[in-house]
């Protein structure tokens, strides 16, 4: 029965191959393949959720592939399935079973006809690849995957400029959740001496006897998993994202935002509640975390003049009471919770376009004055001073600016002496330096290599810093970022000694889609002049290809798992040891920052508004 479970991530990803290779004209041909694809994933489903519970239900798990394997580190993709993989397994395929039919013909006719579904496939791999993971390497290759689909829908009308602009933003949230599910990574490795399994963390002595000793790195490992869940579910102080994410196509925004791809902090606390079940702390902050998110939610919910958004924000605070559930131990109550409020919100959404058009009607023919409310029994200033911070939506965007981005902003501005001479004349020859006293290491003193460490992360730091400020030049934004990666390979090889093939393992990602992105860079330079990334330019209008390519340099060096680089960065982070909380911030700082940077070269170059456009376009949402 365990090697059955490989069915479920590898038909979505023949389903998603065949789909790339239909041409682009051919409408029917891609929308069966797609149609066919989720139709034998839901039939597989069906067949062995009844097989699976008439053999009384067992746990299955599957170690399935070892990608990457050192002294005293192992990467495998794990599978894992139990009774909260079948809730989610079930609820998603009924769904993108559901969505896939009403796409064929709601997409009629749309240039994109053929992006759409690749790119709801290729988020189909990523949902079983993280429904199905039996630890934390392999739900974070579905979670990644979940990630950038959601920017690539997001930014379907890819020549306006807010579902661009929307993209971008939503990626940056969903940034700080990849880095938290890094961290977390990272102190599990040192509390367990290996990749744990969800299969091991239900084992009540082995977690309980870890815990005693290691109480402290057992609630900042929950804490990590908590903001990886807070981003991908919308919670506060995050969760001014989803509505934002509604820019993109009605069917994806059910499938997405209303149903599967939201949820899946959830699942993330369900899967690891075995681990802080018994850490009352963490409980709490669930709890209030939870609690907070509904209430503020409901009352924004209740004042948007847009349908989409009034959804979006009723589907946060429904997953505040399930974060508060899952707090609270009620594990079957929160999977019912998901399961409703999925089918809720999906059906919502699909049917708004229907609804709106029928209550514009209705107000002028049936108009009926508002009923009575709670809030009518506050005093009048109570009452209109909730009603202002709910309609601004309690400044949550311009918190996440102020407090988080502005700050960075700032900081790299202050990195403007940086240009390509400066990096390529005084940094290249540091570079080489530090990497002539890498190798030859055992001359120099344990002292001086550990303030080299942090000396040459904050080298890294600075660069990435100035690659995501830059305006001007696009070539020396892409240059910054790859250096950065090098120059945090070379500050983690002062920190402990080890094989230089984990570097390369690393680098060799990073080298390759460095080359292949300057390339891409340099061409399009050559043939359209001015690239700035201080406008949208729209170049995949004209060089669809090109910005393809370019995706993938993109992917490749932000450490998507498309080459060596996404085990390496996990690979990295277990050199680092667990009382170097700084040095962990500044590593996981750069790399939040270095996704960013690199999204905004491709959306800046490749997407929003042509450059040469002779029409207006829309700068603000309403």
């Amino acid at each position: 029965m365990d090697q059955l479970l490989q069915f479920f991530v590898i038909v979505p990803l023949a389903g998603f191959v065949i789909s790339l290779l239909t041409p682009d004209k051919k409408e029917n041909a891609i929308s069966w393949g797609a149609f066919l694809t989720v139709g034998l994933h839901l039939s597989g489903t069906i067949v062995f959720l009844v097989y699976w519970l008439l053999h009384h239900h067992p746990t299955l798990n599957l170690k399935e592939i070892v990608l990457f394997k050192t002294v005293g580190y192992e990467f495998l993709i794990d599978f894992y399935f139990d009774k909260i993989t079948a809730t989610y397994l079930l609820v998603g395929s009924l769904l993108t079973f559901l969505v896939t039919v009403y796409s064929r013909y709601y997409m009629h006719r749309e240039s994109g006809y053929k992006r759409f579904f690749n790119t709801i496939l290729f988020f189909y791999i990523g949902y079983n690849t993280a429904i199905f993971s039996g630890n934390l390497e392999t739900l974070f290759i579905g979670w990644e995957i979940l990630g950038i689909s959601s920017f690539l829908l997001i930014a379907f009308y890819r020549e306006r400029y807010l579902p661009v602009k929307n993209a971008v933003k939503v990626f940056s949230i969903y940034r700080i959740g990849d880095v938290g599910m890094i961290l977390a990574m990272w102190m599990s490795h040192h509390l367990w001496h290996e990749n744990i399994t969800f299969m091991k963390l239900n084992n009540f002595v082995l977690v309980h006897d870890q815990l005693q000793t290691h109480s402290m790195i057992g609630v900042f490992i929950s804490l990590m998993l908590l903001i990886s869940a807070a981003a991908k579910s919308a919670q506060l102080p995050f969760s001014s994202w989803l509505p934002r994410a509604m820019e993109g196509p009605t069917p994806s925004s059910a499938i997405f935002y209303g149903s599967l791809s939201v949820h899946l902090g959830i699942f993330v606390l369900l899967r690891t509640f075995p681990f802080w079940e018994h850490q009352l702390s963490v409980r709490i902050i669930i709890g209030a975390l939870g609690l907070v998110t509904a209430i503020v939610a409901t009352g924004i919910a209740r004042v948007q003049s847009s349908v989409k958004s009034q959804i979006a924000y009723a589907s946060i605070a429904q997953i505040g009471l399930i974060f508060i559930e899952v707090a609270a131990g009620f594990e079957m109550l929160a999977m019912f919770h998901f399961a409703g409020n999925a089918f809720l919100r999906t059906y919502q959404l699909l049917v708004s376009p229907s609804v709106v058009t029928y209550l514009i009607r209705e107000q002028f023919y049936n108009y009926s004055p508002r009923p009575q409310s709670i809030e009518d029994s506050f005093s009048k200033k109570l009452e209109y001073s909730l009603y202002m911070m709910c309609i601004k939506e309690f400044n949550l965007d311009s918190f996440m600016y102020r407090y988080l981005w502005n700050p960075i902003k700032w900081a790299g501005k202050k990195m403007d002496f940086l240009t390509i001479n400066k990096v390529v004349i005084f940094f290249i020859p540091v570079y080489m330096i530090g990497l002539f006293c890498t190798y030859n290491s055992d001359s120099i003193p344990m002292e001086i290599q550990q303030y080299l460490t942090m000396l040459f992360g904050i080298i890294g730091l600075v660069m990435v810093l100035k690659a995501f400020s830059e305006r001007r030049q696009a070539r020396l934004s892409w240059l910054l970022i790859i250096m950065n990666h090098f120059w945090v390979a070379l500050a983690i090889s002062f920190n402990e000694h080890f094989s230089f093939n984990q570097v390369h393992v690393y680098l060799s990602g990073i080298a390759v889609s460095g080359v292949l992105g300057f390339l891409c860079l340099r061409w399009l330079k050559f043939h359209e002049g001015s690239i700035d990334l201080d406008q949208f330019h729209g170049h995949s209008y004209k060089h669809p290809k090109m910005a393809f390519v370019f995706l993938l340099a993109c992917l490749g060096a932000s450490g998507f798992p498309i080459t060596p680089t996404f085990v390496g960065e996990d690979l990295m982070f277990t050199h680092i040891h667990e009382d170097q909380f700084l040095f962990a911030f500044i590593v996981s700082l750069s790399f939040i920052i270095d996704g960013l940077a690199i999204i905004r070269i491709y959306a800046r170059v490749f997407l929003g508004p042509h450059v040469k456009s002779q029409y207006d376009m829309a700068y603000r949402s309403s």
